[in-house]
């Protein structure tokens, strides 16, 4: 007990904890109460799971459709190509081409990488193919406009 006017509350300080630390505790809600908990929070569990599992289908069915829209392209050494500009976004403009180039093709590696070749300062680069479209020539489109025709 402390004395009634409270001076020596420090002196019985580590006993009061001392014996708080050394009692045996109950809880003080009804186990009922427990259970309904642990359950609430497995339920809660399984829910994320499911969220989580239903995403993880919903990004591999999207992934899946995306591939197959893309275009498998193959470009061949001494080919012309234009250079998809992937700066364009920092500078903004309305009539500006995304397409820079003629480039031509100097090798074509095995991963879908292609080097380049500037015609005007002879500066190589390698870039992702899926930047590169094919360059048509007039005789190109000569012959895409008869083949339409027949």
């Amino acid at each position: 007990m402390v004395r009634p006017d409270r001076k020596d509350w420090s002196n019985k300080l580590t006993d009061a904890l001392w014996a708080y630390r050394t009692a045996y505790k109950t809880p003080i809600e009804p186990p009922l109460i427990g259970k309904q908990r642990k359950l609430n929070i497995c339920e809660m569990e399984e829910l994320r799971d499911e969220a989580y599992e239903c995403a993880s289908a919903y990004k591999d069915k999207m992934k899946r459709v995306h591939d197959a829209k893309l275009r498998r392209r193959t470009f061949e050494e001494g080919q012309r190509v234009w250079l998809y500009n992937s700066r364009l976004k920092l500078f903004p403009g309305k009539l500006k081409s995304k397409w820079t180039g003629p480039y031509q093709v100097k090798r074509v590696g095995k991963f879908g990488e292609v080097e380049i070749e500037d015609f005007d300062d002879h500066l190589r680069q390698v870039v992702n193919g899926h930047r590169l479209k094919p360059y048509l020539e007039d005789a190109d489109m000569n012959k895409e406009i008869h083949e339409s025709e027949v």
